[in-house]
C-alpha cells in the first residue's frame, strides 16, 4: 500500500491479521504519518485531510496494541508516550556548542567584516544572514535517519537530556525524509532553536492570569521551562515549535557551504526559516538588520538580532574559533525595546480574595533592565480614563520601580482600534456573579471559586483559623493542581494513602499532616469564621459576630439590618457577610463540612472585656519581630480594631522601620506613636492584666 500517496481509506481486520502482515502495515503507516507530518508542517501544503490523518493515527495505535512487539521509540504515537522523570540526565555534546561574538554598533560590525576579508583573501566573501532566535537553543541527534536523542545547550560542552520534550513537538520530524537524489547521513547531529509563537504565549499568559497563576515573562521562558519538564505531558499541551540553522556533525554525507546545508534541511523535514539571505556586501546586511528590526513586531516568534555567518566552510576551518566562539560568525543586536511596546490584550486576573483585576498582555518590551509581559490597569474606571485597548501602543513604567503600570496610551492616527473594554458580569473562572464594590469588581463563588481555592485552602489552615500543622503554600498548590482537593470540605476526605502521593511525603508525615487536618473537626465560632474568608471579615469582625450571635446558624440566617445593628459593622461588611452565606456554592461547601462531621461550637457573650477592646491601632513600617500580618492579627485577637489609614478615633499608630505617610498623619492630628518595643511593653502589660 501506499501510505504517501495514494493512503488507504479501509484496513483488514486486525484480529485476522498474521506478524508479517502487521509488521509491513505499521511500518508503512509510520513512514506515511511522518510524510503527511512533513508536509503539514514543512512545506505547509498538506495533502490529506484531518480526519484521514487521524484514521491512519488511530490504525496505527490499534496495531501496536495489538503486536506490542513491533513497538518502537521512534513511532508517531509515542512522542507523548514516556514516563516522567526523576531528573533530567546530563550528556555531552557531539561537539561543543559555541556562544556568539555579539556587536550592538554599526562599526563593530564593518569591523567584523574586514577582519573576514583581510584573514581570508576574499574581497567580496560570501555571507549567511538569519534571524537571531530568542529561544531555547538545542542539540538534535539523528541516527541512520531516526530521532536518536535532543539536549539543551548548557555550558556548549554538557546540557541536558530533553529528548522525551523534544519528541512532542509536531514539528520535529522522528524519521528523516529522503526528498532528492541524497542519501540520508548515517549520523547527524543539528543545532536549532525551540520557541513558542507569540499568539500562543499570549493564549497561555491569559490562561494562566485568569487561573491566579504566575504568568511567563516572554516566551523563551515559557519554551525553556516547558522543556525542562520531568513529564512529558506537561510539555506536550504546550504550543512549541522548532527552527534548525546548523550542522553541528554530520557523516555519510558532505556538504562545501552552509547555504547548501541549509538548503537541504527542508528535504530532510528539518524546519528553516524563510528569512534566511546570502549577501556579500555590508551595505546589505545593513538594509537587512534594517528591515528585520522593523518588521520584529510583526513576526510570530521573538528575535533579538541577526547572525552573520561566512557561508564557505573551508574558509570557516581556516579561521578557526577562540575559547567559546567561532572567528567566522557575528551576532548583531538590535536595540531592545524601550518603554513603549503593543497591549495585545485585557485580560481580568481574579485575585485570592475574589477581586477581578484587568491585566494588560504586552509584547515583552525591555523597562529599566527588566523584561515586562504584562502590566496592572487596576480597574474599569482606569481603563476607561487612559482609554486603552488591545491592539494600542502603549508606555509602560515599572511604579515605585517594581510592579509594571500601563502609563498612556501612544496615538496612532488613521489605525482602527480594538473593541472597548468593559469588565465581565460573571467570573471568567467559575462563571459565578460579578458585583461591584466601590471601583472594584468581585466574584461572589468563594468558596468554590477555583481561582480563589489556593488562597482560601492557605488561609483556612493558617494559625488564627483553623492552625493545621504543616499544611504550607506548597503542599495546597499539590492538592489543588492534583485536583485531590476542590474545596476546603475536601481536606476532611483526604487519607494517609492520598497524601503519600504527594512530593515530599513519607509514613510519618503524611500521619501528621492527617491528624493536623482531623484535630479540626472541632472549631470555635470566631476562628471558623475567620477561617472561611469571607470578605472584610477579619479576626476583630468575626469575634464582634461570633459574641453576637452566638452560633453559626444565627450568623447564616442575619439579615443587613441586624448586622448594621451592631457597633463596628458597616453596610460594607453585612453586605459581603449576607451575601457569602446566600450564595448557593458556598452554602454547599458548609453543608458538605456538616455531613463530614465538622462540629462549630457555639460562643456564648464575652463576659470578660478584651485586652484590646475597642481600640484602634495603625501599623506603618516592617517590625523585627514580627510580620505585619502577625502583629494586627495580634491585637485583633485580643478585640481590637485594625485600620488603614490614621484618624481621630486611632488609639496608636505603631511605627516600624522606614515608616510611610502614616507616621506624619498622626502627628498632625496628635495620634500617639509607639515604637516596636513599647509596642511589646503594652502587650506584656495587657496580656498581665487579662
Amino acid at each position: 500500500m501506499d501510505y504517501k500517496n495514494n493512503p488507504p481509506r479501509q484496513f483488514k481486520d486486525i484480529k485476522e491479521m498474521d506478524k508479517k502482515e502487521a509488521q509491513r502495515e505499521i511500518e508503512g503507516l509510520r513512514e506515511g504519518i511522518e510524510y503527511h507530518n512533513y508536509l503539514y508542517y514543512i512545506k505547509n501544503q498538506p495533502q490529506i485531510s484531518d480526519a484521514l490523518y487521524d484514521k491512519l493515527f488511530r490504525r496505527l495505535q490499534n496495531l501496536e496494541k495489538a503486536f506490542p512487539e513491533f513497538q518502537s521509540p521512534d513511532s508517531p504515537t509515542q512522542r507523548v508516550g514516556a514516563k516522567p522523570l526523576d531528573k533530567l540526565e546530563k550528556v555531552r555534546h557531539t561537539v561543543a556548542m559555541l556562544s556568539l561574538n555579539a556587536a550592538l554598533e554599526e562599526n563593530e560590525v564593518k569591523d567584523f567584516e574586514d577582519f573576514i576579508r583581510r584573514n581570508t583573501g576574499q574581497t567580496y566573501p560570501v555571507y549567511v544572514v538569519e534571524p537571531k532566535f530568542d529561544g531555547l537553543s538545542i542539540e538534535v541527534v539523528y541516527r541512520d535517519g531516526f530521532f536518536h536523542y535532543g539536549a539543551t545547550r548548557g555550558d556548549g560542552e554538557i546540557g541536558e537530556d530533553i529528548s522525551s520534550n523534544l519528541k512532542t513537538i509536531s514539528s520535529l520530524p522522528l524519521r528523516l525524509q529522503k526528498m532528492n537524489h541524497r542519501d540520508l547521513p548515517s549520523f547527524l547531529a543539528v543545532r536549532g532553536e525551540v520557541y513558542m509563537p507569540k499568539s500562543d504565549f499570549q493564549k497561555l499568559n491569559k490562561d494562566r492570569i485568569e487561573r491566579n497563576e504566575e504568568p511567563f515573562a516572554n516566551p523563551r521562558n515559557a519554551a525553556a521551562g516547558t522543556m525542562r519538564q520531568l513529564d512529558p505531558k506537561k510539555a506536550a499541551d504546550k504550543p512549541l515549535d522548532i527552527f534548525f540553522y546548523d550542522i553541528l556533525r554530520i557523516e555519510g554525507q558532505e556538504f562545501n557551504s552552509h547555504w547548501e546545508a541549509l538548503k537541504q534541511f527542508p528535504s530532510w523535514g528539518l524546519k528553516t526559516d524563510k528569512h534566511n539571505r546570502r549577501f556579500t556586501s555590508f551595505e546589505q546586511i545593513q538594509q537587512y538588520h534594517h528591515q528585520l528590526s522593523e518588521q520584529r513586531d510583526e513576526l510570530e516568534y521573538d528575535i533579538d538580532g541577526i547572525v552573520i555567518k561566512l557561508d564557505d566552510y573551508k574558509l570557516r576551518e581556516r579561521l578557526g574559533t577562540r575559547q567559546r566562539s567561532p572567528r567566522w560568525a557575528l551576532a548583531w543586536k538590535f536595540p531592545p525595546k524601550q518603554e513603549v511596546t503593543l497591549l495585545e490584550d485585557i485580560v481580568v486576573q481574579v485575585g485570592r480574595t475574589g477581586m477581578l483585576t484587568p491585566v494588560a498582555l504586552l509584547e515583552p518590551v525591555d523597562v529599566g533592565g527588566v523584561t515586562v509581559s504584562r502590566a496592572t490597569l487596576h480597574n474599569e474606571d482606569e481603563v476607561k480614563r487612559k482609554d486603552v485597548r488591545p491592539g494600542d501602543k502603549v508606555r509602560i513604567a515599572r511604579a515605585g520601580d517594581v510592579i509594571p503600570e500601563v502609563m498612556e496610551r501612544i496615538d496612532q492616527p488613521g489605525k482602527k482600534r480594538g473593541k472597548e473594554f468593559s469588565m465581565p458580569t460573571k467570573c471568567p473562572v467559575c462563571g459565578s456573579d460579578v458585583f461591584r464594590e466601590g471601583a472594584y469588581y468581585i466574584c461572589a463563588g468563594g468558596l468554590t471559586c477555583r481561582a480563589q481555592l489556593i488562597g482560601h485552602i492557605i488561609h483556612y489552615a493558617s494559625r488564627n483559623a483553623m492552625n493545621i500543622d504543616g499544611l504550607g503554600d506548597k503542599i495546597v498548590k499539590q492538592l489543588v493542581n492534583k485536583k485531590m482537593v476542590q474545596d476546603i470540605a475536601d481536606l476532611y476526605t483526604l487519607s494517609i494513602d492520598d497524601l503519600l502521593k504527594l512530593e515530599g511525603f513519607a509514613q510519618k508525615s503524611a500521619e501528621n499532616l492527617y491528624n493536623a487536618i482531623q484535630a479540626t473537626q472541632k472549631v470555635r465560632l470566631d476562628r471558623f469564621l475567620f477561617a472561611l474568608g469571607i470578605r472584610h471579615v477579619g479576626l476583630h469582625v468575626a469575634q464582634l459576630l461570633a459574641r453576637q450571635f452566638q452560633s453559626l446558624d444565627n450568623i447564616r440566617k442575619a439579615s443587613r439590618e441586624g448586622l448594621d445593628s451592631i457597633r463596628e459593622i458597616g453596610p460594607q461588611i453585612s453586605e459581603s457577610v449576607v451575601r457569602f452565606f446566600q450564595q448557593k456554592e458556598n452554602q454547599k461547601v458548609l453543608e458538605k463540612l456538616e455531613q463530614l462531621g465538622i462540629e462549630v461550637e457555639d460562643m456564648a457573650p464575652s463576659k470578660e472585656k478584651m485586652p484590646f477592646q475597642g481600640m484602634t491601632f495603625v501599623f506603618t513600617g516592617s517590625l523585627e519581630g514580627y510580620s505585619r500580618k502577625e502583629a494586627q492579627d495580634l491585637v485583633e485577637e485580643w478585640g481590637a480594631r485594625v485600620s488603614s489609614s490614621v484618624s481621630s478615633e486611632t488609639d496608636y499608630v505603631v511605627v516600624g522601620e522606614n515608616p510611610g505617610s502614616k507616621l506624619e498623619d498622626a502627628r498632625k492630628i496628635n495620634v500617639r506613636t509607639i515604637n516596636e518595643k513599647e509596642f511589646n511593653e503594652l502587650i506584656q502589660k495587657r496580656s498581665q492584666n487579662q
